[in-house]
């Protein structure tokens, strides 16, 4: 079953399909400058009841010639069954359209990223008779953008970045930045990319912390559990630092923090934001909950 942060990875580009030509130099890859971008069907089926389909699919258009396919495939682990399926991708595409099909695999995480960078080679130890060569974004090659200024230049990029480097210790900092740069935009443009953002963070402790980072409105994402939809059902907001606190103690009992009594009163019983932040912060790397409450 495809999981809501794998959606939100790859349709990020649905929202904004130029992302991939300023995504791509950010990571040391250049290609030619699109003109137009056409999106076209993900479904690559030709002989059912055996169905395939790309994440998503874009035609670019650019000056000098017919353009190229672009393939976009978000991958949460390693799986060599996409081997295959990422060879048939391109040789289908590169039949049915007669042009260049490029391969670009959105990861997560390093040893993913390294996976999925592999070339494929099909044929014989002697002779190649395929080779496919993916483009690959993740947080080996996109940067960690923590300047809210940064971010606030190119929206879509900085959610980009802070989902690709979502295991990286220096989220909390990415998270905030991308939080500051939206709360300064604000509009229809916090509203879509703060709850892309959550979605695709999933069920991890630092979907608590931003939770805490951002306030959205109307849930574009029906069914998925947001603190958008759970305020519209409750038809009410709760006190910032109650809902703080909250996020602390589910942080740390998702990461298997064990919490005696006369913590739990403490960070329950506290009213005050900065402090609460703190410990927020604290929350995600804390070896116990004597570390949240250290004097700096």
């Amino acid at each position: 079953m495809v999981s809501s942060p794998h959606e939100a990875m790859h349709q990020i580009f649905r929202e904004d399909p130029g992302l991939f030509a300023r995504a791509l130099p950010k990571a040391g890859i250049a290609f030619p400058e699109p003109t137009s971008i056409q999106f076209l069907d993900t479904d690559l089926t030709e002989i059912k009841p055996l169905a395939r389909r790309v994440d998503t699919l874009l035609r670019i258009s650019t000056a000098d010639d017919d353009g190229y396919l672009l393939a976009l495939e978000s991958q949460g682990k390693p799986d060599q069954e996409k081997h295959n399926s990422w060879t048939y991708y391109l040789a289908y595409l590169y039949a049915t359209y007669k042009v260049p099909p490029i391969l670009l695999v959105l990861c997560r995480d390093k040893n993913t990223a390294s996976w999925a960078a592999n070339p494929i080679r099909i044929g014989l130890p002697a002779h190649t008779s395929i080779a496919i060569f993916p483009l690959v974004l993740g947080p080996d090659n996109l940067p960690t953008i923590i300047d809210p200024d940064e971010a606030e230049q190119d929206i879509p990029l900085a959610v980009l970045s802070a989902l690709a480097h979502a295991k990286d210790p220096a989220l909390p900092a990415i998270l905030e930045a991308l939080a500051t740069a939206l709360a300064s935009v604000g509009g229809n443009v916090l509203d879509d990319w703060a709850e892309y953002t959550e979605i695709g963070l999933g069920d991890t402790p630092a979907r608590a912390l931003w939770r805490n980072l951002v306030a959205m409105r109307p849930s574009r994402f029906p069914g998925s559990g947001t603190i958008v939809e759970e305020y519209r059902i409750k038809g009410f907001t709760q006190g910032e630092a109650e809902g703080r606190a909250k996020d602390i103690l589910r942080i740390l009992d998702l990461r298997g923090i064990d919490i005696p009594e006369a913590a739990r009163e403490r960070i329950t019983g506290c009213t005050d934001l900065d402090t609460l932040g703190t410990w927020l912060d604290r929350s995600l790397t804390a070896a116990d909950t004597e570390e949240l409450f250290v004097q700096a």
